[in-house]
């Protein structure tokens, strides 16, 4: 019986491909997104919006990746023909010093309304900017969602204070307790600025300076480091270490600020409070955006397809189910965030001159003032190997008691997914980079 299933699942993928290269090119538009990072129901409805505005049918083909390098590997070695991927900032940057992108084309919108240009914020375009000194990623990206990088921590066991430095990770008051993400990129920079305060203070470096810093001599402070810091950690974590943080079985953790939204709604459901702080010495900020590959088929749809998501509406209804924050700057956006029972921020950096006193979550927008320490994270090119090296070398072969709740929530996982498939899977859980 097994047998005849799997026949028949063959035969069905094999008539769906059929199917597929039956059809004109122009017609499939071929997308390539991170695990659940959309909204539901947005694919339909783009469907037939194109079908308004130009009079074409149009099939999405959605895919979906967790690595960022997996997705890179398929275009540099395969020459995948996706029409638009999103990828991370570093990976943009390698994308457009390598000629894998096309430059995005906005006539092709037509009489359409171009809700890129009119809602894009005066911080990201600067952001992409810097992506490369000589070419302006903004011709070749539109930037999707963003966060920065700063600690989880447990009021309950650790006061705003302990918090507010990285070096929180190295406290032995919290040993046992402590989880850091396993993102040799995103745990490298905050520690190097950590660790580099005297030259940012004397104006010997910058932190976008910092940012650029592969060189053996930082390689070897962050390694020292984070080896004071290893007896301490109660796990080096993909995606699950926020659940483990609701749990009250860690107190601390170097997380991103979209699972950090995620961590505080879950904890406060089960009575546990949590919050977030981006530390004092400075910190790095992530983006997520839209491009085009240099193999893509179907360049209009992409267009397209990049401008709904810029549709304010659209906008909206991905940050409300992913926990993750639009780079968009529609009045609509901050209006769909304003909270009165919150103080006010300046978000002037991002929303314009308008939004100097706003009453808007911090995690999710943050302040001007925490901007302002904050440096974008490069691509380290040939020298990403030795990052690598360096992080296995800290995280080497030890086993702690959160590799075997890992190994536990698996199998439990892996129970209930065959015995109930059709179970709801949550929002605002997705493993970035």
């Amino acid at each position: 019986m097994k047998k005849i299933f799997g026949f028949l699942a063959c035969v069905f993928l094999a008539l769906q491909a059929l199917s597929l290269s039956a059809k004109d090119r122009k017609e499939i538009l071929k997308v390539y997104n991170w695990s659940d990072y959309i909204a539901e129901g947005v694919i339909e409805d783009f469907e037939a919006w194109y079908k308004e505005q130009t009079g074409e049918e149009i099939e999405v083909v959605y895919m979906t990746f967790d690595v960022n390098e997996a997705m890179l590997s398929k275009i540099e070695k395969g020459h995948e023909d996706y029409d638009l991927v999103c990828p991370s900032d570093y990976i943009i940057e390698r994308m457009l010093n390598n000629g894998l992108l096309l430059p995005l084309d906005m006539s092709v919108l037509g009489d359409t309304p171009n809700y890129i240009a009119a809602n894009r914020s005066p911080y990201i375009e600067q952001m992409f900017r810097s992506i490369n000194p000589n070419i302006d990623a903004n011709d070749y990206s539109v930037a999707y969602m963003w966060g920065t990088t700063g600690i989880i921590y447990n009021p309950a066991f650790v006061t705003k204070e302990e918090a507010s430095t990285w070096d929180v990770i190295r406290n032995p008051k919290f040993a046992g307790k402590i989880l850091i993400k396993d993102a040799p990129r995103d745990v490298y920079g905050p520690v190097l600025i950590y660790l580099k305060q005297k030259e940012l203070a004397s104006g010997e470096t910058t932190l976008q300076e910092l940012m650029y810093d592969s060189s053996e001599e930082s390689l070897e402070l962050v390694k020292d480091y984070l080896l004071q810091c290893k007896s301490g950690v109660y796990g080096w974590e993909a995606d699950l270490g926020k659940e483990q943080m609701t749990k009250n079985r860690a107190w601390v953790s170097l997380n991103w600020s979209g699972d950090a939204v995620w961590a505080i709604e879950e904890a406060a459901a089960v009575g546990v409070e949590l919050d977030y702080i981006v530390p004092e010495e400075g910190s790095t900020v992530w983006f997520d955006g839209w491009v085009i590959p240099k193999y893509a088929k179907n360049t209009k749809a992409a267009t397209f397809f990049i401008n709904f998501m810029c549709r304010p509406d659209i906008a909206i209804r991905n940050m409300e189910e992913t926990g993750y924050v639009a780079s968009n700057a529609a009045p609509e956006v901050l209006e769909s965030q304003i909270d009165e029972s919150l103080e006010p921020i300046d978000l002037s950096y991002f929303f314009g001159p308008e939004a100097s006193s706003v009453r808007v979550d911090p995690i999710l927008y943050p302040d001007k003032a925490v901007i302002e320490r904050c440096a974008l994270e490069h691509d380290w090119g040939e020298d990403t190997e030795r990052l690598l090296a360096m992080w296995q070398t800290v995280k080497g072969s030890q086993t702690n008691t959160f590799t075997f709740v890992v190994i536990g929530v698996v199998l439990l996982a892996a129970i209930i997914y065959f015995v109930s498939k059709s179970q709801a899977k949550k929002s605002r859980k997705r493993k970035r980079r």
